[in-house]
């Protein structure tokens, strides 16, 4: 099983949209290793997004993320990274399928409501920034053997 790190960035948060995502990733088959709510530091928001840090929009989006609480998250199951991405839709949400996240709740690049890892690297990376191993648990789902071949 893949593992992928998950965000509920702090507009989805504020616009009370937590529940609506964990239903969304847990509807799909996908399955909820850790799980924390708080507001992430400078420091970690800095190296969440450290491919960025030449980019003109780096500082807000630093900003931004750090702005109020987000929820993190690690999810599993086959194929996690791109199924979660799916899930998610495209980063532009005017460019978002129906039925997506962004696709149905969002408006704006900048205010987009969900991160996703892209890559099993940048998972791996963002759940070390994130989560400790200890913070990060492991279980069957009883739906498992309905879900995978």
């Amino acid at each position: 099983m893949e593992r992928t790190y998950v965000m509920v960035k702090p507009d989805g948060v504020q616009r009370g949209l937590v529940g609506e995502v964990i239903g969304r990733i847990e509807r799909r088959g996908l399955k909820i290793m850790a799980l924390r709510m708080n507001t992430i530091s400078p420091d970690s928001a800095k190296k969440h997004y450290a491919e960025h840090a030449q980019k003109p929009f780096f500082n807000s989006l630093v900003s931004f993320i750090t702005s109020g609480p987000s929820v993190s998250m690690v999810v599993e199951g086959k194929n996690a990274i791109s199924v979660m991405r799916a899930i998610n839709g495209a980063t532009n949400p005017v460019n978002a399928a129906t039925g997506s996240i962004r696709g149905d709740l969002a408006l704006d690049t900048g205010r987009n409501i969900v991160h996703a890892s892209d890559s099993l690297e940048s998972a791996k990376r963002e759940i070390s920034i994130h989560f400790k191993d200890a913070e990060i648990t492991g279980y069957s789902r009883v739906d498992e053997a309905w879900l995978y071949e």
